[in-house]
């Protein structure tokens, strides 16, 4: 087992139709506005930028992302990561009722020196940071998006 490779998937369900929860995923740059976990995003260029991220654990993690696939009508934002990590995450939104079902799935390996040496006794500790922090992103959109 490669302690240092991660996957996750998380669900988001929202009252939200889909086309507002879309509009705000794409608009990464905004994301410190409303999930407090993102610390900063830098655009490069039209599709990529430098994000900088810190849940509870006492780290920062900061990586490029750079578009993959953008497709409205599919419901789909991929992105590919590089810098403490590197990989690729991605949202799929489905409607559901008069909501949106929101499902992220992230596969990265961990490149910052100090998480690898750490990974086998704080994997456990950093899953939980990681489900922190996509449960404040889940509640964060959905009073970003009640207020818009």
């Amino acid at each position: 087992m490669d302690w240092n490779h991660y996957r996750f998937r998380t669900l988001w369900p929202l009252s939200a139709p889909p086309a507002p929860v879309y509009e705000a995923l794409e608009r990464a740059e905004e994301y410190p506005r409303w999930w407090r976990q993102v610390k900063e995003v830098t655009r490069l260029d039209d599709t990529s930028g430098v994000v900088r991220i810190r849940s509870v654990l006492p780290y920062d993690m900061t990586f490029t992302a750079r578009e993959v696939r953008r497709d409205p009508g599919a419901g789909v934002l991929e992105i590919a990561l590089s810098g403490d990590m590197e990989g690729w995450a991605c949202w799929t939104l489905t409607p559901e009722g008069a909501g949106t079902l929101v499902r992220y799935d992230q596969v990265v390996d961990v490149r910052k020196p100090l998480l690898r040496r750490l990974a086998v006794p704080c994997r456990p500790a950093f899953r939980a940071n990681h489900r922190l922090m996509m449960r404040a992103g889940a509640r964060g959109l959905a009073r970003y998006l009640e207020a818009v």
